[in-house]
């Protein structure tokens, strides 16, 4: 595919997109360390992460690190509305605007310099207009490529804008560390770093098949790529969400197979009600764990008649969880997160039978929520437990 020479490519990022709200709404915590979230955190200012606090950081240990910290609960509504505004900002800038999470999105620009002036200066202005408009601080990155676009981004935060001039790519990204590489966590740094390889340079002169007996076909050869800045990925408007998902951090503290359970039908109760509200089936059902030594696992299962069952697919994630539970204790867990794909729309599914006993809860408990709230109404197994925080998400 032809990746065109220019940087035309931006990567708009908000700044501690939860944590900038809250300082936006209310000006007493302007230039103070905040912390979203008690138990665990959710997002942090600035200010707090110089002081070590990270997101998915155990609330005590946030506290410790930053004891003057001010802990704000989340607001999820603030941080969707504000989502939208921002998104109204990138659609008014570009015409392909690519959603990757609530808060960035990638944007190309090429063929707008007669009406809108050159890519920097678009992406100055998109700055003014989301800091005037919404109030909030973003960065912005510029480059030939999707992945060096956001590797200049994460670069110039905070509330930054940096431009990675065509032909000089290698030069800016060669002495960065190898964790700006797209996919690179802490178990493929801890690989990289035992092999002496700190420096994305490094990643680069060595041979694609050196880094796939490393790291496995696929990582090896994505990593080479990327160490050469090749990604001839195009900006692509979504026309359709692919998947849906929904998870939740659990900080460092025991869980049971129980209260874990409790989890999960809070995750699935959540996740399903949505795929039917938009009027989605989906084939394939994913769960992601994270476990206490950042490392991560998933379990997958593909049914043959596509579904928005809450049942079925609890289901099929209590199986996958249940042969996840040997790992789990060994390794303690800090996250579980669910994934429905495969997804199509309900009028393709023909329903023969009647709906079943479990699907007719399913609709009385979509009905009831919508018209009284969320929390109107809940299932007998989550009452009296917390049952997580509903994450502001990208419309399905």
């Amino acid at each position: 595919m032809f990746v065109p020479r220019e940087a035309t490519i931006l990567h708009a990022d908000l700044d501690s997109f939860f944590a900038s709200v809250e300082q936006r709404d209310d000006r007493r915590l302007r230039g103070k360390p905040v912390i979203v979230g008690g138990g665990v955190v959710l997002a942090a200012s600035y200010e707090a992460k110089a002081r070590g606090v990270r997101g998915a950081m155990g609330g005590r240990l946030a506290k410790r690190l930053c004891p003057d910290a001010i802990v704000v609960p989340p607001r999820m509504e603030a941080y969707s509305q504000a989502s939208k505004d921002v998104f109204r900002v990138f659609e008014e800038t570009a015409p392909e605007v690519e959603a990757i999470s609530i808060d960035e999105a990638f944007l190309d620009v090429r063929g707008l310099e007669r009406f809108k002036g050159t890519p920097v200066e678009i992406a100055r202005r998109l700055r003014h207009d989301v800091r005037t408009e919404v109030g909030l601080p973003i960065t912005v990155g510029i480059a030939v490529t999707k992945f060096l676009a956001k590797v200049a981004s994460a670069v110039a935060k905070p509330d930054g804008l940096l431009l990675v001039t065509p032909g000089e790519e290698l030069e800016f990204l060669h002495p960065l560390p190898v964790e700006r590489l797209w996919g690179v966590g802490p178990k493929t740094a801890e690989k990289l770093h035992a092999r002496g390889l700190t420096k994305v340079w490094e990643v680069a002169r060595l041979p694609e098949a050196v880094l796939v007996d490393m790291l496995g076909r696929a990582s090896g050869r994505k990593l080479h790529a990327l160490a050469h800045n090749r990604d001839p990925r195009p900006v692509v408007r979504r026309r359709g969400r692919r998947s849906m998902g929904s998870q939740r951090a659990l900080g460092r503290r025991p869980w049971t197979h129980e209260s874990l359970d409790a989890a999960l039908v809070g995750l699935v109760d959540r996740l399903c009600g949505r795929l039917r509200t938009a009027r989605r089936v989906c084939r394939t059902i994913t769960l992601r764990l994270r476990f206490d030594d950042f490392t991560r696992a998933t379990r997958s299962h593909t049914i043959a008649e596509a579904t928005s069952r809450t049942r079925t697919v609890l289901v099929i994630l209590r199986g996958l969880l249940a042969g996840a539970m040997p790992m789990i204790e060994r390794k303690g867990i800090t996250l579980i997160g669910i994934t429905l794909s495969g997804l199509a729309s309900d009028s393709a599914v023909q329903l023969a039978l009647p709906l079943e006993r479990s699907t007719a809860l399913d609709l009385v408990l979509d009905d009831v929520r919508e018209r009284f709230g969320s929390d109107a109404i809940t299932r007998a197994v989550l009452l009296g437990r917390d049952p997580g925080i509903a994450m502001p998400v990208l419309p399905d």
